[in-house]
């Protein structure tokens, strides 16, 4: 095994929850689902809170690709609070996903979901939710749990 230079051990001694959450954020908004599977333990759980549960990285991709695809367009998220506990690896962050419906934006399937959706919210809506994250000694993510709701009034027209 090579051995680690020493900024790679500053590196891995400064990570800490928070940056762990920076970084896994940021795959999202540059779309890079590969980056986002990197922070999944192999034996994590996903319950995007619509009453499904996701085990191990190959059911949370399968979960994630249509976000990350264009199929429901340009998905951004706006963190808004946070909530860390270092000590017991545990985060939650209060969230607006925004999402950019315009035809250069979307791609593959799903025409006629985004048709519908653009003519009831426009190019641009966005809803609000809270993820909330445990993690292992090693800081990659065993639990993702969203809670947000995709009905009206809480989904909102962008303007």
């Amino acid at each position: 095994m090579p051995r680690k230079t020493s900024a790679e051990r500053e590196n891995a001694q400064m990570t800490t929850t928070a940056s762990t959450i920076d970084r896994f954020v940021e795959s999202f908004n540059v779309q890079d689902l590969d980056r986002a599977m990197e922070f999944f333990a192999e034996d994590a759980e996903y319950l995007p809170g619509d009453g499904k549960t996701h085990r191990g990285r190959g059911e949370i991709r399968a979960a994630f690709e249509p976000l990350f695809s264009g199929r429901f367009g340009l998905i951004t998220f706006d963190e808004h609070d946070r909530l860390i506990d270092e000590p017991a690896r545990r985060a939650a962050i209060r969230w607006t996903c925004r999402i950019d419906l315009a035809p250069e934006h979307t791609r593959g399937s799903g025409a006629v979901l985004r048709w519908f959706l653009r003519a009831g919210y426009g190019r641009r809506m966005s809803w609000e939710g809270t993820d909330l994250f445990h993690f292992d000694e090693q800081l990659r993510i065993t639990g993702k749990y969203t809670y947000g709701s995709f009905r009206r009034p809480i989904m909102n027209r962008e303007r």
